[in-house]
């Protein structure tokens, strides 16, 4: 037996030690959804819950369980870890090819850790580029593929204004020259804006109304500022980008790794999906989506939801009571990635609201996310409980999983959802039955 199996099987027993220990008192009420959540007290976990099930894919002609009233169809396939998806006007869909790379072990128990991402398909070797795919005869099916951009660094979100493309790689922002209906870029692109890597890696893109400044969700580099709040600057928060005199600020601060970006059109207020920190419990604290304000501060490190102070952390009671409450949680460890707005009439039986992309828990007894959901909005305002667009991502007995849902976009046509799926390395097509 290799090295590597027996440091995964090592892993495998002391996660799976710990969620026996806990299963005496694991959660066993609502999830923390909503406006008003009921979060379970916070549990301090020395060794952290491990169970992450082994990436299948798909076989044959098993895909995702769609809500009643949709399909669901492959739109595009035999992609290297699609995690982003980017409609143009033109109705050209990019879709972002990347993942997180495995860096020198700092311990025994983290190779391990490594070989069992890998084993879930989490960690790997990055395809860095950005596939245009196009469906000329309307089939929705893509029938042409080009490698719209390729050598960049883990790029993720990506965003058009006017003639010029941008990419969130992970270190930064670059900008290129673009045609309408262009099959690729060119040149190296043009650097306006650095991040600093490592960590959470992901950096989402959106433009404001009249295309002067960017948007980009930054991580953080550790759970907990585990390396201090130094090594924490310009991260756990919302950058701006003014593309015109190219400053760059944070916009809005304290969390924790803010994913999906998408604007409420009623309001224009920019709403994110944010995963929250490790280590309390099941269901403690939940990953929420929240609208996002200028200037203010969502609570990472010190606290979480509403000024729950989390005493893992040296406290600082001014931050803590500068804290703005997040508007609806979304369940513990759920990973809630991809985010966009739905319109009314987008899908049959759904109306206005933002759809997520639920990637999936790594970390907690009983697994959570593994699906698509919608929330529904009124008055620019969270309105009413999640609904399922699509699951069926996971195995019964959670060993196993078919595909983890990220990005989500709405389709060209407008009548349909596009959502990237970085297990069965597809992109899925959700449409109405009639």
């Amino acid at each position: 037996m290799a090295f590597s199996d027996i440091a995964a099987r090592v892993v495998a027993m002391i996660g799976g030690g710990a969620i026996l220990m806990r299963s005496f008192s694991r959660h066993e009420g609502p999830p923390a959804v909503g406006g008003a959540p009921n979060i379970p007290e916070a549990r301090n976990q020395k060794v952290m819950t491990l169970k992450m099930p082994t990436a299948k894919g798909w076989q044959g002609d098993h895909k995702p369980t769609a809500a009643a009233g949709l399909t669901v169809t492959p739109f595009a396939s035999k992609l290297e870890h699609p995690r982003w998806i980017e409609v143009l006007p033109n109705g050209d869909v990019l879709v972002a090819e990347a993942i997180p790379e495995a860096g020198p072990p700092k311990s025994p128990f983290d190779y391990a850790i490594q070989v069992t991402m890998k084993r879930a398909n989490a960690l790997g070797k990055s395809a860095n580029r950005i596939t245009l795919w196009r469906d000329p005869d309307g089939d929705g099916i893509a029938e042409e593929r080009h490698v719209f951009k390729d050598k960049l660094n883990q790029p993720f979100g990506m965003a058009l204004v006017g003639s010029t493309f941008y990419v969130g790689n992970t270190d930064g922002v670059v900008a290129f020259d673009y045609e309408e209906g262009a099959n690729s870029l060119s040149g190296t692109g043009r650097p306006i804006a650095s991040f600093k890597p490592e960590g959470h890696w992901t950096r989402s893109l959106i433009a404001n109304a009249d295309g002067t400044k960017l948007y980009s969700g930054v991580g953080s580099k550790t759970n907990i500022a585990d390396e201090g709040l130094e090594a924490e600057e310009g991260r756990a928060c919302i950058q701006e980008i003014d593309l015109q005199s190219g400053a760059q600020r944070v916009f809005a601060a304290g969390l924790r790794n803010p994913v999906g970006v998408a604007w409420e059109p009623t309001t224009a207020t920019l709403w994110t999906a944010v995963n929250e920190r490790d280590g309390l419990g099941d269901e403690t604290p939940p990953d929420y989506l929240t609208s996002v304000r200028d200037g203010h501060f969502y609570g990472w490190p010190w606290c979480y939801w509403d000024r729950i102070v989390d005493d893992r952390v040296p406290s600082n009671p001014g931050m803590v009571e500068n804290t703005t409450r997040p508007d609806y949680a979304l369940g513990g460890h759920t990973a809630s990635l991809g985010l966009c707005w739905l319109p009314a009439g987008t899908l049959t039986g759904f109306g206005d609201g933002m759809v997520i992309g639920q990637h999936g828990s790594w970390n907690r007894a009983t697994l959570s996310g593994y699906r698509v959901i919608f929330i529904p909005f009124e008055n620019g305002q969270p309105a009413g409980e999640p609904r399922d667009i699509l699951s069926g991502f996971l195995s019964e007995d959670e060993k196993f999983s078919y595909g983890r849902p990220v990005g989500v976009a709405v389709g060209p046509d407008g009548k349909s959802l596009l959502v990237a799926d970085d297990v069965g390395n597809i992109v899925w097509k959700v449409t109405s039955d009639d």
